[in-house]
């Protein structure tokens, strides 16, 4: 669990995730995508082509790009954005450099792509829980966004695309679509670290019997619902809206109950990803 003061990771805490993440970034890296030649994106894809292409070494690649990066972030996205990332920019390229000799884990390329793409998704992961990032090609997606009209997710896939298309070019077909799956993976993974394993679903419910729905929610789910005041479209009379989230395991029995207090209820289901408050994940 993270703590915060006044929004803000403290410093000690924040370098602990930093190194913790760096560490297995760069063991994932390392171990599963450099022997295999995955160019799973971000700079360490970039290293990696840059590496069978002229033999540099990573680690130093890692740095030559992120420390212009950071100084150009500095100006154009503000000290805050390039602040979070130093720590990141340094740290990682310094473990990649440390773990440059251990031996691939995999040399199975499909297993290399998944658990490599899922070792850096959850090392990545971890750095941005502490409120930080290893900078590179994310702070080029920040400076793209801020200058262009491309959403920063789209920016983020235009860069990662680029290096998975030169990988392609530069191997062969077969590892770029591997470099894709690492990409999968790592997106995932960083997701998963982000809101955990306790999925949830949030349920909308709109009964003529919304006393009675609510009631039967309590009584029988052991759940809060929340009533939303809404107008229907068509009649244009008040109808209240119930709110109800419950983990995964209970929207069978929450389901039952509603249709058992009213067979007519419209019901919408929705994934919840993450949670915090009472009755589910707390924070401090």
């Amino acid at each position: 669990m993270v703590t915060r003061h006044n929004g803000r990771v403290p410093i000690w805490q924040q370098l602990f995730y930093i190194i913790i993440g760096s560490a297995i970034v760069a063991l994932s890296f390392n171990g599963f995508l450099l022997p295999n030649y995955i160019a799973a994106g971000g700079v360490s894809g970039i290293s990696t082509i840059t590496e069978y292409l002229f033999n540099l070494e990573p680690a130093y690649v890692i740095w030559g790009v992120n420390v212009p990066v950071l100084m150009l972030a500095f100006f154009l996205i503000g000290k805050g954005s390039a602040l979070r990332s130093v720590a990141g920019s340094l740290v990682l390229p310094f473990f990649v450099f440390l773990t440059r000799n251990i031996e691939p884990i995999s040399e199975e390329v499909i297993l290399a792509s998944i658990f490599g793409g899922l070792g850096v998704g959850i090392g990545l992961g971890i750095v941005y829980l502490g409120d930080a990032s290893t900078g590179g090609t994310s702070l080029i997606a920040q400076m793209i966004y801020k200058y262009s009209s491309l959403s920063l997710g789209t920016s983020l896939a235009i860069i990662d695309g680029l290096i998975v298309l030169t990988a392609i070019i530069v191997f062969d077909v077969e590892l770029g679509l591997f470099a894709l799956i690492g990409l999968f993976m790592t997106s995932k993974s960083i997701d998963l670290v982000q809101t955990g394993f306790n999925r949830t679903k949030a349920t909308l419910i709109v009964s003529g019997k919304h006393r009675e729905v609510q009631q039967a929610i309590y009584d029988k789910v052991d759940r809060g619902v929340t009533r939303i005041s809404a107008q229907g479209g068509f009649t244009e009379q008040d109808r209240p809206v119930l709110m109800c989230v419950v983990n995964q395991t209970e929207i069978s029995k929450l389901k039952r109950t509603i249709k058992e207090a009213d067979p007519e209820a419209f019901v919408i289901v929705m994934d919840s990803s993450e949670v915090l408050g009472r009755g589910f994940y707390q924070t401090s």
